[in-house]
């Protein structure tokens, strides 16, 4: 009976009180209301007459304007430390104002009302307004992907315990609130919080969302954003390319060639905030993987900072300026992979080094396969070449990634498919089908074998590559998911959609961990920090955010410098540097340490500790008139950047 609706049940007990059975009985019937439901039903008369009441106010196209004026006049003489926690409400209030009007049939008054309170709201939800205005009759309200929204689900607000008492004490005394009162009670979900009400920075740092604010029970989840203790190799051999190096610097042989040498003892204590090792399987390393890791540790890494920025090399693809979409840089930045809106891929070499084809069918047959070199025995030794195409899509690649070995890439495509292919054969290997729309981002895992992938259908999907049927499916967002990260543990995933937040999933589990609320624009693109605890998110409007995913908290939005969406977001190899890119071509470099230190020595507990000056950004380069599409910092900390030069502006 609780489902049923309100006004239903306080009519059916009138047409009982009456005794109208006829009238009562066809509405029962249409009502589908049981007989136990009905015999129940025991509303008392005062409660009857306020419901009718109030279903005869909200069906009188006036109150509603002047219920809003006056919750605003409310809000705008309460004092300080109230009114910018309240005027959070104004907006969903407004927003189902308007919808009643038109279901209601008031389609003229609805115009007026929209138009004398719209361009009030806050500049961040006028992009939702003009989709919202489309609707001028309450027939088109189904087929109106916001107003379905905003009708099926609760807008989020955040009120101090006091700041709740004054609302209530508002709605109390005014008799025109009845409006406000059922709305509130029917669409908007306030979650009252201990501790003052919140000043105009804080609420603003945190508002933005297509739905409001996060709430404080959906961020209680314990996360592990520790890292993963890595598996001991001992590699009895030197690679060729170390010893060239050892020539040149005598003084670090001995280290470099010690025997059954353990190459992450750089940290011989666990993360105490790391997951067990064994909660998410992982691959085992194969020998060649084992060399190309002790590869990645022994490179002599330049130590970053303030004081020793990055060099920058930025490779620049001509005429291609509106058909080049995504590109990806390899682990070892030896491989340039470019996505394409003809729907093809091509794969470029950045060294001398030239891409080898495999052998014919008949040449392979005579390949000794217990050879320790067989892969390269496999490859064709005269059919080489700087490029190779890739076909297979039928729809624009919007995302292209090299696995951690450069031995296969992902991309996903508008014609709703991830493939995977590999670079030994350059073919296929695999198409997966799961996503009904087209699917924006694809990630690998950090460990290899899982990848993430998100799209236009509003989920996420957790992969394997011995799968061709996703193994986990993360839903919650409102809008498309436009952006996928893997956590460098590989047991969580991050989510960036267009309804202006970043959610946080269990890979294990498949639940949400972390909902975090604060942009103003569709989220573009996601990157973890190397440490794991810190979560950078970029926007089409260039703002920046930084989360503490240890609480989900905002720790730093950094200041507006880039006037285009943000397409590239990397770290340094030591995560002291954050590199950020964008469509406004310029690569900015972000102090990241200082960012974080001075969040950590901050403990009044403030969840918006939110810095306005300019000290975090270190330099910013400016390319001819190519946007950014990628950004990759080489194993010595060498930034690599990729842009497609779109003609003289």
């Amino acid at each position: 009976m609780a489902e049923k609706s309100t006004p239903l049940l306080a009519v059916l007990q009138l047409l009982r009180k009456y005794n109208l059975k006829g009238t009562e009985e066809i509405l029962r019937k249409e009502a589908s209301l049981g007989d136990v439901e009905y015999e129940t039903l025991n509303l008392p008369e005062v409660e009857i007459a306020s419901i009718l009441t109030a279903h005869h106010t909200e069906s009188d196209p006036y109150s509603y304007e002047f219920a809003y004026e006056s919750l605003k006049k409310f809000i705008e003489s309460s004092l300080d430390v109230y009114k910018y926690e309240l005027s959070t409400l104004l907006y969903p209030v407004f927003v189902h104002m308007y919808l009643l009007l038109i279901i209601y049939d008031h389609n003229e008054h609805a115009a007026k009302f929209l138009e004398k309170f719209g361009p009030e709201q806050e500049d961040y939800y006028q992009d939702d307004l003009a989709k919202l205005c489309i609707v001028k009759h309450k027939d088109q309200i189904k087929f109106n992907e916001l107003a379905q929204i905003y009708s099926t689900n609760k807008f989020e607000v955040q009120l101090s315990r006091d700041v709740s008492s004054q609302l209530k004490r508002f709605l109390q005394e005014q008799k025109s609130s009845t409006v406000i009162i059922n709305i509130i009670n029917n669409h908007i979900q306030i979650d009252v919080h201990d501790g003052p009400g919140r000043n105009q920075a804080q609420v603003r740092a945190t508002a933005g969302g297509l739905l409001g604010e996060a709430t404080r029970n959906e961020n209680r989840a314990k996360v592990y954003y520790g890292l993963l203790k890595e598996p001991e190799i001992e590699v009895f051999p030197v690679p060729a390319e170390d010893e060239e190096e050892a020539e040149e610097t005598p003084d670090k042989p001995k280290k470099k060639k010690a025997k059954k040498e353990n190459m992450y003892m750089k940290k011989p204590k666990s993360d105490p905030n790391a997951p067990p090792i064994d909660r998410i399987p992982l691959p085992e390393l194969k020998e060649t993987d084992k060399i190309e890791k002790v590869k990645a540790l022994r490179a002599k890494r330049v130590p970053l900072g303030p004081d020793c920025l990055p060099s920058i090399c930025f490779y620049t693809l001509l005429n291609s300026g509106h058909s080049a979409i995504c590109a990806d840089i390899c682990d070892d930045s030896t491989l340039l992979a470019v996505g394409f809106s003809n729907s093809i891929i091509k794969v470029w070499t950045l060294t001398p080094v030239r891409l080898r084809g495999m052998k014919s069918a008949d040449k392979l047959q005579d390949i000794d396969k217990e050879a320790g070199d067989v892969l390269v025995r496999m490859m064709e030794e005269r059919d080489r070449d700087t490029c190779r195409t890739l076909y297979g899509h039928s729809g624009p690649v919007y995302k292209v990634g090299f696995d951690l070995f450069k031995t296969m890439l992902l991309s996903c495509s508008e014609d709703s498919t991830i493939r995977l292919w590999s670079l030994h054969v350059w073919t296929c290997l695999v198409v997966y089908r799961g996503h009904t729309w087209p699917v924006w981002d694809v990630k690998w895992s950090p460990h290899g074998h899982y990848f993430a992938s998100c799209g236009h259908d509003r989920s996420a999907r957790l992969w394997a590559t011995d799968s061709y049927q996703s193994l986990r499916l993360f839903t919650g967002h409102f809008s498309d998911v436009d952006c996928v990260q893997f956590h460098p543990n590989s047991n969580y995933i991050a989510t960036g959609s267009s309804d202006r937040t970043v959610r946080m999933w269990d890979c294990l589990t498949g639940s949400q961990v972390r909902v975090m609320s604060g942009h103003k624009s569709t989220v573009f693109t996601l990157a973890f920090s190397v440490c794991g605890r810190w979560l950078v998110s970029g926007g089409t409007v260039g703002d920046i955010l930084v989360w503490d995913i240890s609480n989900g908290s905002l720790t730093a939005a950094l200041p507006p410098s880039h006037t285009g969406p943000i397409h590239a977001l990397a770290f340094s190899r030591n995560g002291t540097i954050l590199s950020s890119g964008s469509l406004d071509c310029t690569i900015k470099l972000w102090d990241f340490t200082q960012i974080t230190e001075e969040t950590v020595n901050d403990e009044t507990g403030s969840t918006t500790s939110v810095p306005k000056d300019e000290k975090y950004l270190l330099r910013s380069f400016a390319t001819k008139n190519s946007p950014i599409k990628s950004l990759h910092f080489t194993r010595r900390n060498l930034l690599l950047g990729v842009g497609t030069y779109e003609g003289s502006s």
